[in-house]
This record gives structure tokens, C-alpha cells and sequence, in this order.
């Protein structure tokens, strides 16, 4: 008996430090509120502002003078995209070459508390895919100058607002407390939009949150699109009705205001 728990506890000597041992509780991490977590899309929406705020929550005092950054990412549904180019020949515009995105987001925002390149190391950018250039998939591309149509693609959904990057957009209190505001245009398409939260300190990333914001087509807006997928015969004979009624409404009112 004696010589079978001796056996035992040589055994089992090497494995009593990992079960001994507990992974050390994060230094820092984040506690996270949003002003909504649903956006509506109704027939008379024109765009919704989401308030993101939280706070830092902490186990034990940091022996660091870096300074906390806080960087922020929202991101709608992505989908390939086909990028053309245009050049004009004989006189008319006409497609020439074109590149096939992967993986595009539709709407794509990243603040920040410092300016970017301050906020996060390149190395973490292309871990975590965190600037809008990194969010864009797109490999595969044989077209010369490929990297081009993906610059054409940013700049293009940057213009019509559905890609910005806000630096020193988020205010930071006493490296405590955070929020920033960011402004969603007013056609989204629906899905789920993922929302992620990173502290840095010296470009690294220490601690990372993610939630999602829905974003559904609600009342008219769902009934019209449920109708445009499901029935789109029903939908075509509805929306000429619509337009002829319309049309007519229209010429009914000016002969009215014609004859006064």
C-alpha cells in the first residue's frame, strides 16, 4: 500500500504546479454601454446616432507610465463587391478593368482616443483587422494595380459616409471612463453590426470587448421588402399602381390650382 502511493505521488508530482497554478485575472478590461442596441429602419429614417460609453474596470493598480488609448469599431454586414474601372474611349466611358473585393463591410466607423497610429501598433492592426483598409478582404486580385480599386472602394464609401475613421473621437476621463458618438447614414442595410472596443497601452492590445447593434427594416419599410422578396410580381403591379396613383394625384392637384 505504501509502495502504490509512492508510485502515486511521483506521478502526479510533475502535474501539481498547473493545478496549483490560476490564470492571472485580467489587469484591465472593459465595461461597456450603448445608447441602443437596436436601430429601426422605418419610411421616414434618415439616419441614427449611436452613443457608445463604459468604463475601465481594473484588479489591481497598473506599474506602467503608458498612457490607456481607447479604439473603437463599428461594423455592418460584409459582401463581395465588384470594383470597375472607367476610361474614356471614343469619346463614351466604358468599363475596362475590374477587381472582385472578397469581403467588404457595408459600414465601417473606427474612433479613437489618440491619433491612430498612437492608439495601435501596425503589428496589432493586422491582428485584430482593426483599420479600414485591414477590414477589406480582398486577395486573389491578377489585375495590375489591384490595391487601387480597393483605395477607389474606401474612398467612395468614405464620401457617402459609410466608412470614417474618427481620431481623438473618444474622451477619455482619468483613464477611466470613455464614450464617443458615431453617426450611422441613413441607408443601412439590415444585419448585425459588430461593435468592438480595444485598450491599448503603447500600441499594444490589452484587453478587447465585442456586442452587436441590430439593425431591422421595421413597419412599412419591412412590409414593402418582405413583399419585394417574397411576392415580386405582387410588388411590381403595387409600386405602378402607387406611381399612376401618384401621377394622377399630381396632374389632379395642378389643373385644380389652374383653374382658381
Amino acid at each position: 500500500m505504501r509502495a502504490l502511493l509512492t508510485f502515486l505521488l511521483l506521478a502526479t508530482a510533475p502535474l501539481l504546479p498547473a493545478l496549483l497554478v490560476t490564470p492571472p485575472a485580467q489587469a484591465e478590461e472593459v465595461v461597456l454601454g450603448l445608447s441602443q442596441d437596436r436601430v429601426a429602419i422605418t419610411a421616414t429614417f434618415d439616419g441614427s446616432e449611436i452613443l457608445i460609453f463604459g468604463a475601465v474596470k481594473r484588479e489591481a493598480p497598473i506599474a506602467t507610465d503608458a498612457p490607456l488609448e481607447v479604439v473603437v469599431t463599428v461594423s455592418g454586414p460584409s459582401e463581395p463587391v465588384m470594383v470597375r474601372r472607367k476610361e474614356r474611349e471614343f469619346g463614351i466611358w466604358v468599363n475596362t478593368d475590374s477587381v472582385a473585393v472578397d469581403s467588404a463591410p457595408s459600414f465601417y466607423a473606427v474612433a479613437t482616443s489618440a491619433p491612430f497610429s498612437d492608439a495601435l501598433s501596425d503589428t496589432e492592426d493586422l491582428r485584430h483587422k482593426v483599420s479600414i483598409q485591414r477590414a477589406i478582404r480582398s486577395v486573389g486580385a491578377t489585375v495590375e494595380g489591384a490595391q487601387a480599386f480597393t483605395e477607389a472602394l474606401m474612398r467612395i464609401r468614405e464620401d457617402r459616409g459609410f466608412y470614417t475613421l474618427q481620431e481623438e473621437a473618444v474622451a477619455l476621463d482619468e483613464q477611466t471612463l470613455f464614450r464617443t458618438a458615431l453617426r450611422m447614414p441613413a441607408d443601412l442595410i439590415e444585419g448585425e453590426y459588430e461593435t468592438r472596443i480595444f485598450l491599448t497601452r503603447a500600441g499594444r492590445v490589452i484587453s478587447r470587448y465585442e456586442t452587436v447593434i441590430e439593425v431591422n427594416k421595421v413597419g412599412l419599410e419591412r412590409f414593402l421588402f418582405n413583399l419585394s422578396r417574397e411576392q415580386p410580381a405582387i410588388y411590381g403591379v403595387l409600386a405602378l399602381v402607387i406611381a399612376m396613383l401618384s401621377g394622377w394625384g399630381a396632374a389632379a392637384l395642378f389643373q385644380m390650382l389652374r383653374d382658381r
